[in-house]
């Protein structure tokens, strides 16, 4: 019966992807309310597509590329809409982009190179996702509420962590790189 529904986190998937573009557009319009509802709804099928995909073994392939896609394009285009509309600090653009950038080109030549299949997203990369999907609704919340608000030290938490996680992701491609070279 289950594998009936095996395509729903896809589905979620394809639906954050959809998300993207209002979110994005409300921003820039400052229409920050309709965008942190969408972000909202983007974010809650993110946690629902990775939790069915675990709990119901609802995991295919095609999710295996969706589901990080969708991640890139909703908090890449975020950053960058928001780093544009100066929401947020260069420093903070930059290093989040970075991050987003060099774990594409790592998981491309896990995939073609190691051929290794699609690397799996470690612990300290997801707290780094949660942290800078907090980060945007904050600043979303703030901008719909007309607040002025200062989140230089959450943005410092944010870029930390996320060094530390591109670091942790960089030194297991090169003890990949390293094992496959010796093997």
């Amino acid at each position: 019966m289950s594998r009936y529904f095996i395509f729903i986190p896809n589905f979620l998937s394809i639906i954050r992807i959809g998300l993207v573009y209002p979110i994005l557009n409300n921003i820039n319009n400052a229409d920050y309310l309709e965008s942190l509802i969408f972000f909202a709804i983007a974010s809650i099928t993110d946690a629902l597509d990775g939790f069915l995909a675990r709990k119901m073994s609802w995991q295919t392939d095609l999710g295996k590329i969706l589901d990080p896609v969708a991640d890139k394009l909703l908090l890449s285009g975020s950053i960058f809409i928001l780093w544009i509309n100066d929401l947020l600090p260069f420093y903070v653009f930059s290093i989040l982009l970075a991050r987003d950038v060099i774990i594409l080109l790592g998981a491309s030549v896990h995939m073609t190179i190691l051929e290794t299949g699609t690397p799996l997203p470690n612990f300290a990369g997801k707290i780094t996702t949660v942290l800078q999907v907090i980060y945007i609704i904050l600043i979303l919340v703030f901008k719909s509420l007309s607040f002025d608000f200062n989140l230089e030290w959450f943005g410092l938490i944010v870029s930390t962590f996320t060094l530390i996680s591109l670091y942790i992701y960089a030194r297991s491609w090169f003890k990949a790189l390293k094992k496959n070279h010796d093997d």
